[in-house]
């Protein structure tokens, strides 16, 4: 099972979509009336009106969500560490609220700047001055109703880190025998870190603490020592190869990954052969990521070699529309959900903060980063885009107003499908693609469609008050999610343009470092916390069957630029014939 987000609470599960007199679903000349349907779930039987969204139901007043470490189904670590691990190799830890935040770190935080200010004095003034030390470190200041209070250069305000020194975040972050990190603040530094300095940077500084805090002088004791640390220490790199695979295509991070395997090796063979199987993991992930980048890259080419092939077709008029390969909205719908879950599920988390990271200047090296950081989540910003434009295609493309009036039909009845199912980006791709000034125009064929149901799916993705209907049922959609009876009902796919929009804001709205040079801790819960829940979402395995015809369809099939739809729309085919159109891919 996916990780429980953070502000999360526990609600009863939406109800289904109900019959609405006031706005009857008009009859699509497109649907077979005699052949027999396909079956489905009460849930898609009905029309809905604004008052009756399925999403829209009330909820407690609360801005957090509680997370609960027995809600969440976990492996035991085999090296008996009270850290598990999830099942899911790919699922992220999960942090929680600042505010939710307990973790015994001001005692650890205390212990160390105590050892440090003992063994940089001498005589009865090295008691004196640390007794001074950790007296002004653990006095707690009130302010307002909660308790700040500072561990050396860690300041926590009601238990809840809410700044420290960057030095003091990267010891934070390394284990000893006696300690290992929460992994809400695993995953929630490891993620913003890179606003600060660069993955293989951190990792080369946490792995030499751990190495040297077992350093006494002693060979023997120093081997004895780390071995009772290594089962620690590589279970963290574990989180790290399994929450972020992808910082591990810079060849310096490997490198620094197999220099840690053979210092393992050296002094606990448990643990160098768990750092093996490790290593093992995560090369199959990046094999994978290789061959999805491989798979876009080629049907991206498809679609571009298509227009010849194209333009034969339209020549001869025998050109295939969208109701030729699929006259079913429901099916549609499920294809475009596929195509959703698919390439979600290859965005990194890293990437939504690298998007505003610092620029490594080795970047362009042959040897790193031959990848952009980003290039997954932009490939799925293009799909937003061409699912927008083939759906303009797709209803420009006929001469006659009847035909264009049951395709706006069709795509109309397929949005409302994705909104049942809870898939909110092709949803807004479809609206925006029927927004478009080509479609828009078309006010003759317009006036032969029924457009009740595509005000009232408007009106949900409208985005005055900061797409506050939206918000509401995409709220509504996480908590059916989160009481799911069947995979189907844990589908949620956001509109992904918002959710980059509401990180990019969050990020450039708060300070990454304080006026005392401190890292505002507080932002960077803030981002895990719009991160995690993402990640929840994308571990949804499509319950759907796929139907290769249609998904070959969608994602090849040649599209028009909105200035050649504009000119597609106004005149017919002799035009198209003798004219040169602009193809969008």
């Amino acid at each position: 099972m996916p990780p429980t987000t953070p502000y999360a609470g526990k609600f009863s599960s939406c109800a289904p979509y109900s019959n609405n007199s006031n706005h009857p679903q008009p009859h699509s000349p497109y649907r077979n009336s005699t052949g027999p349907k396909p079956a489905k779930e009460n849930v898609y039987n009905g029309a809905y009106s604004a008052t009756e969204n399925p999403y829209d139901i009330p909820q407690p007043h609360t801005s957090y969500r509680s997370s609960s470490v027995s809600s969440v189904t976990a492996k035991e670590h085999h090296y008996g560490s009270s850290c598990a691990v999830s099942e899911n190799p790919y699922s992220s830890p999960q942090p929680r609220s600042p505010r939710q935040h307990s973790t015994s770190c001001p005692g650890r935080a205390y212990r160390h700047t105590t050892t440090t200010t003992t063994s940089s004095s001498s005589g009865g003034s090295s008691s004196e001055q640390s007794c001074r030390n950790n007296t002004a470190a653990a006095k707690a200041r009130l302010y307002g109703h909660g308790i700040t209070a500072s561990y050396g250069e860690m300041c926590y305000h009601d238990n809840s880190l809410v700044s420290a020194s960057l030095e003091a975040l990267i010891q934070h972050l390394v284990p000893t025998v006696d300690y290992y990190p929460d992994r809400s603040y695993v995953f929630t530094f490891l993620l913003s870190s890179r606003l600060f300095l660069h993955p293989y940077e951190l990792m080369t500084r946490v792995c030499h603490l751990c190495v040297e805090q077992q350093r006494s002088g002693d060979a023997l004791l120093d081997k004895i020592r780390f071995r009772e640390v290594a089962p620690k220490l590589v279970q963290l790199l574990t989180e790290w190869t399994e929450t972020f695979p992808y910082d591990f295509r810079d060849e310096r991070m490997m490198r620094c990954l197999k220099d840690m395997t053979h210092h393992v090796a050296r002094g606990d063979e448990y643990s160098w052969r768990a750092m093996q199987q490790m290593t093992q993991r995560l090369i199959k992930r990046l094999s994978a990521l290789g061959q999805y980048e491989e798979a876009v890259a080629a049907l991206n080419a498809v679609a571009m070699e298509r227009p010849a092939s194209l333009k034969s077709k339209q020549a001869s008029g025998q050109r295939s529309d969208v109701l030729s390969v699929c006259d079913d909205p429901f099916i549609l719908a499920q294809q475009l959900t596929h195509i959703e879950l698919d390439r979600l599920s290859f965005i990194g988390p890293e990437e939504f903060i690298q998007t505003f990271a610092m620029k490594d200047p080795l970047e362009n090296h042959k040897g790193f980063f031959r990848k952009r950081k980003t290039s997954n989540l932009e490939a799925y910003v293009n799909w937003f885009n061409r699912l927008s434009y083939l759906v303009a295609t797709e209803i420009c493309m006929p001469v006659k107003k009847k035909h264009r009036a049951r395709i706006i039909e069709f795509f109309i009845d397929v949005a409302q499908e994705c909104f049942n199912i809870g898939n909110f980006n092709s949803l807004m791709a479809i609206i925006t693609g029927m927004n478009m000034s080509p479609v828009s125009r078309l006010k003759k064929t317009w006036s032969k469609v029924n457009t009740d149901k595509f005000e009232i799916l408007e009106h949900q993705m409208d985005p005055s008050s900061n797409f506050s209907n939206y918000r509401t049922a995409l709220r509504g959609a996480t908590q059916r999610s989160e009481t799911a009876h069947s995979s189907q009902e844990k589908i949620v796919i956001p509109f992904f343009s918002l959710l980059i929009k509401d990180i990019y804001f969050l990020n450039e709205g708060c300070a990454s470092r304080l006026a005392n040079g401190h890292i505002n801790f507080e932002k960077l819960w803030e981002l895990a916390k719009q991160v995690s829940e993402f990640l929840v979402w994308r571990q949804v395995i499509c319950p759907f069957d796929r139907d290769r015809r249609i998904l070959q369809y969608l994602v090849t099939t040649p599209v028009f630029s909105e200035d050649a739809s504009y000119r597609r729309s106004m005149k017919g085919w002799p035009f198209l014939q003798n004219s040169s159109l602009t193809l969008q891919h």
